[in-house]
């Protein structure tokens, strides 16, 4: 007889944490160049470089070649596993500890573990996304003509020597020269403005998931099928992703350091979005919404889907 398998909940932490670094690292190669996309069009403002996601990704490619397309992949394929794995780990962590079982409906248990896992995740998230983005805008910010000399140190911190001004920036230079410049808090901008995006996220992403992955568990398994953990995990995560777009403009535009002539420069959220909403009207809080929902949908659907099939698990049974 074949030995029965491990539910979802009795999973290691090890398989956990393999599970959704896998997940991430195959998520973030497939859907990188669209994530540059949402980054470059929420960023421009006054006169738009950029018609629409599919105009970003031609003229970055012609300008930049094939790989200008993966800017800032590397900061993501590095710490993407600590991220996703850190979400999923601690949303199941908290689904057991609020909740007597783990695969019991109860919406407001699930929210809370939702918050907690959104939470837990930005102690890796926020630095990630912050280097992320200051090497996915740097492609924009080359046509672009960039601010006057007047900008604040903090919007040019990692161009501060005529050394540096002639490198290609780099997320290992970017990085230094916060933690020179500004201590860890650098890294750290925009902290309340991820938690303000990846705590709703996480509040809309996990119930929503549980209960349409539910919709598909098998009588004999116990487990919903691979398409239908994916598909669950598509439509979550682009609900959750459309719904939390104005706060992700909010951050992106906050953690950019180095603006464009004209563009502004935000002391906090409530300044950007008075800024945001005066100058460019509301539609600007849901620029990059469709790039969000491309990204966010396989992202989470491949997470799932291999978070459910157990590779985690497998992997850690060859070692035994």
């Amino acid at each position: 007889l074949r030995p029965c398998r491990m539910s979802h909940q009795d999973l290691s932490i090890g398989a956990k944490l393999i599970n959704g670094g896998v997940a991430g690292l195959v998520g973030v190669t497939c859907v990188f160049p669209i994530d540059l996309a949402k980054t470059r069009l929420q960023n421009q403002h006054g006169k738009a470089i950029y018609k629409g996601m599919v105009d970003c990704l031609m003229k970055t490619a012609r300008a930049e070649g094939f790989l200008g397309m993966y800017r800032g992949a590397a900061v993501n394929l590095t710490l993407v596993t600590p991220e996703k794995a850190i979400k999923l780990a601690a949303n199941d962590f908290f689904r057991q500890l609020l909740m007597e079982d783990g695969m019991q409906r109860n919406l407001k248990m699930e929210m809370l573990a939702g918050c907690g896992a959104g939470m837990c995740q930005v102690v890796v998230t926020c630095p990630m996304e912050m280097l992320k983005i200051q090497l996915q805008d740097a492609g924009r910010l080359a046509i672009h003509p960039q601010g006057s000399a007047s900008a604040p140190p903090s919007s040019r911190c990692y161009t501060t020597d005529s050394a540096s001004t002639h490198k290609r920036p780099s997320a290992t230079l970017i990085a230094w020269e916060l933690l020179r410049t500004q201590g860890l808090a650098g890294l750290y901008k925009g902290l309340g403005a991820t938690l303000l995006r990846d705590i709703p996220f996480s509040i809309i992403y996990f119930p929503l998931f549980a209960n349409l992955n539910n919709l598909g568990l098998s009588e004999l398994t116990g487990k919903a099928s691979f398409a239908h953990s994916f598909m669950s995990g598509c439509v979550a995560g682009s609900v959750a992703a459309v719904a939390v777009t104005p706060l992700d403009v909010l951050k992106t535009r906050i953690q950019t350091l180095k603006k464009g002539q004209g563009e502004d420069i935000y002391s906090g959220i409530v300044d950007c979005a008075r800024k945001l909403w005066i100058q460019e009207g509301p539609s600007a809080f849901m620029k990059g919404a469709g790039c969000r929902a491309l990204v966010i949908a396989p992202l989470f659907g491949i997470a799932q889907g291999v978070y459910f099939i157990g590779i985690g698990e497998r992997i850690l049974k060859c070692f035994e």
